[in-house]
């Protein structure tokens, strides 16, 4: 099965991925085949001495039911346009297992699959 990796903690909120998805798939106005959450800003209590942890604020994607994950392209080799089209480069496309061993427990991850 195949999946997306984003590593939100680098995502910075371009919605980029959205624009990219929406384009592709034809899709009108408050309809999204991805769409970006916004968690925060909000202050962390228990942050170390470092004040650049004192903050949470994250963005997240969620794929919708709109999403195929681009079979079309993914059948000719091309990444999903989410994946092409994310300027942080945290988006990452793969066989779910492959995926899971990136992985590194050093940052935020959500790997996101679509249902059958």
């Amino acid at each position: 099965m195949k999946g997306l990796l984003v590593n939100y903690e680098y995502c910075t909120g371009c919605h980029s991925c959205e624009v990219a998805c929406k384009k592709y798939l034809g899709l009108k106005e408050n309809e999204y085949g991805i769409k970006v959450s916004e968690i925060g800003p909000f202050e962390f209590s228990n942050s170390s001495e470092n004040p650049k942890e004192k903050w949470e604020w994250h963005f997240i994607p969620s794929l919708t039911k709109a999403c195929n994950m681009c079979e079309d392209r993914v059948a000719k080799n091309k990444m999903p346009m989410c994946v092409q089209h994310c300027q942080a480069w945290c988006m990452y496309f793969d066989e779910v297992e492959e995926l899971a061993k990136k992985i590194d427990g050093d940052t935020r991850w959500a790997l996101l699959a679509k249902k059958d």
